[in-house]
Order: C-alpha cells, then sequence, then structure tokens
C-alpha cells in the first residue's frame, strides 16, 4: 500500500437498511391504525348498519342450515326459504293479531300522558315529592330539553329508516358468506391472513349462539310479562309484553325501561296495582337472570353482565341510539377478536 493510499479517510460504513426500516415500519404501522380509527368513526353510522346486516345474515343462516341439512337446498335456496318462512311467520302473526296490537299502541299513546300526570300528582302530594318537584321545577322551569329529544327523535327516525337496507345487505351477505368473508381476509397481509380467518368463523359461531339464547330469553320475557300483566288485569298487557320482549334485547336498560313503561301504566289504577306490576317485573328478571339464562348458557354464550352494562353505556356515548341497540352483539365480537388475535395469537404464541 502506498503512502497516498494510507492517508485516505476510509470511507464510512452505511446504517443497513434492516436499521432504517425498524424505525419506519412501527411509525407507518401506528399511522395507518390512526387513520383507520378515524375513518372508521367518521363512518360509524355505515359501520353500525353493516354490523347490523350482519347479525340479519347470522339470524338467515341459522335458520338456513336445518332446511340446507334435511332438505338438501343448496345455501342460497336455503336462505331464500329461510326468508320465506320468516315473511310467512310474521304476515301470520299480524293477520292474528296485527289489528289488536295496533289497537293497542294507538291506545298506549294516548294513555301515557294521562298516566305521567297521574304519577306527577301522586308524587307531589308526598313530602319528598313536592320536594323533588320544585327542585325539578326550579331548574328546568323554562328550560325543557327539546333539543336533546329532537336529537333522540333524529337518531330512531333514521335507525327505523335504515332497518329496510339492513335487512337487504343481511340477505345478500346470508346467501354467499365465504365470498364476503374471504374478500376481507385478502386485505390482510398474508402471513395473519389464517388467523383472521379463524378469528373470523369464530366471531360468526359465537354472534350464532348468542343470537340463539337471547332470542330465548326475549319470548320468556315478552310472554311472561304479557301473562302476568294480562291476570294482573292491566290493559295493554300484549302491547307490554311485546315492548318488554324487544327491549331485553338491551341488557339491564331494556328491562328498566319496559318496566317502568308498565308501572307507569298501573299508577293509572292506583299505587297498589303499579306495586304489583313492579314485583311481577322484578319477578321475571330475577327467573330469567337466575334460572333460565345459566341453562341457556351451557351452550350458549355468555356476555358477562359488567360487560354488558359497558359496552351499552360507552358504544351509546360514542354512536347513540344504535350503539346502545348493538352493543351486547358488538362486545360478543370484541371479546372473540381480542381473545383470537390478541390473547391467542401474541400473548400465548
Amino acid at each position: 500500500m502506498t503512502l497516498a493510499h494510507a492517508a485516505l479517510p476510509a470511507p464510512a460504513c452505511a446504517p443497513p437498511a434492516p436499521a432504517r426500516w425498524g424505525y419506519i415500519r412501527p411509525m407507518a404501522l401506528l399511522l395507518f391504525l390512526g387513520v383507520l380509527v378515524l375513518l372508521a368513526f367518521r363512518l360509524s353510522d355505515l359501520l353500525l348498519m353493516l354490523f347490523g346486516a350482519v347479525i340479519v345474515a347470522v339470524a338467515l343462516r341459522a335458520l338456513a342450515q336445518p332446511l340446507e341439512r334435511y332438505l338438501r337446498l343448496s345455501p342460497r335456496l336455503a336462505v331464500g326459504a329461510a326468508i320465506a318462512l320468516a315473511v310467512v311467520v310474521i304476515t301470520l302473526v299480524s293477520w292474528l293479531v296485527g289489528d289488536r296490537l295496533l289497537a293497542q299502541v294507538d291506545d298506549l299513546s294516548r294513555k301515557l300522558p294521562a298516566a305521567l300526570s297521574v304519577i306527577t300528582n301522586w308524587a307531589r302530594e308526598r313530602a319528598i315529592g313536592a320536594a323533588l318537584w320544585k327542585v325539578w321545577r326550579g331548574t328546568n322551569a323554562d328550560d325543557v330539553p327539546w333539543s336533546s329529544l329532537a336529537i333522540a327523535a333524529t337518531q330512531t327516525l333514521s335507525a327505523v329508516g335504515g332497518v329496510g337496507l339492513v335487512l337487504v345487505v343481511g340477505a345478500y351477505l346470508a346467501g354467499d358468506p365465504v365470498l364476503y368473508r374471504e374478500g376481507l381476509v385478502r386485505l390482510v397481509p398474508r402471513p395473519y391472513r389464517g388467523r383472521v380467518d379463524d378469528a373470523m368463523l369464530a366471531s360468526g359461531h359465537a354472534l350464532s349462539r348468542w343470537l340463539l339464547g337471547q332470542g330465548i330469553s326475549m319470548l320468556f320475557v315478552g310472554t311472561s310479562t304479557a301473562i302476568g300483566l294480562a291476570l294482573l288485569g292491566l290493559p295493554l298487557a300484549l302491547t307490554l309484553g311485546l315492548l318488554a320482549g324487544a327491549l331485553a334485547f338491551i341488557p339491564f336498560f331494556g328491562p328498566i325501561a319496559s318496566g317502568v313503561l308498565a308501572v307507569l301504566l298501573a299508577f293509572m289504577q292506583g299505587p297498589e296495582k303499579a306495586l304489583y306490576v313492579a314485583g311481577l317485573c322484578v319477578l321475571i328478571q330475577q327467573i330469567e337472570g337466575n334460572l333460565l339464562m345459566p341453562l341457556v348458557q351451557r351452550w350458549a354464550v355468555e356476555l358477562p353482565p359488567v360487560l354488558g352494562i359497558t359496552a351499552a353505556v360507552i358504544f351509546g356515548l360514542l354512536f347513540g341510539l344504535p350503539g346502545v341497540i348493538l352493543a351486547s352483539p358488538l362486545m360478543v365480537v370484541a371479546m372473540v377478536l381480542v381473545r383470537k388475535l390478541y390473547i391467542d395469537g401474541v400473548l400465548e404464541a
């Protein structure tokens, strides 16, 4: 080696490519996840409608599987037969009790203001009721929360208006669920596709089992409420039983709402009748929670009560009334995804 070559400084070693990517890739992943969360929040109404369609699809698949197995029908024909069967059942029930139910609903809308007036006057005759009434009038004398009521009404009408679209999309999803599931899996990097596919299958299975268990619970609550109120001589027993069964879909808050409505109407016949109705509602909820559901949850998915209540509060604050309605199935799917993708896939891998 010559002196000139020895005087030349040694070239600096460039950092290896993996070292540079070691910092860039996590930052890019975090940025992507942040954009994804922001986009999901912006499109929350659409995503909730899609999730509602998934629930419809799962329910239709649960109805179609026995037809597919015993009648040897293709999946699409089985779903079509399940839809036709559901339409026939709904039409038959509407023909049998539809007029009576509509008359009771109309009667309920007329009796609610009178029931509110009766219970208000009864409370104002008591010392504690009068004190509470003064506090209420002092803080809300001319400040009726009409804006909040308008927002709630708008959200309710929006949810009702999207039911048709949810049903149509759910029927298409039920007709060929493999096509749509594989399409979603292809959006995931190849090394994780198998794990994500397993998680989606497990979520669908858990949601199907939860819907079956919840349907049994709703049927029991609605039927027992209607029969019990009829035996107590309370009018509108059929409508109140139907509302109680439907509201049982929402854990904790749904039974409270239906019970308050029944007690409110019972006050029109006196405080003693209201006390009997309140005892009936508590008894039905105790039987449903302590006897029926433990039997159902042996083969259905168990959603812990605390998680159900927390989900209703969180999703209600985030998405309004649709979030409250879909809180329980959302939590069921979230539990399965966390277990499959994080606990089994990361912590115990």
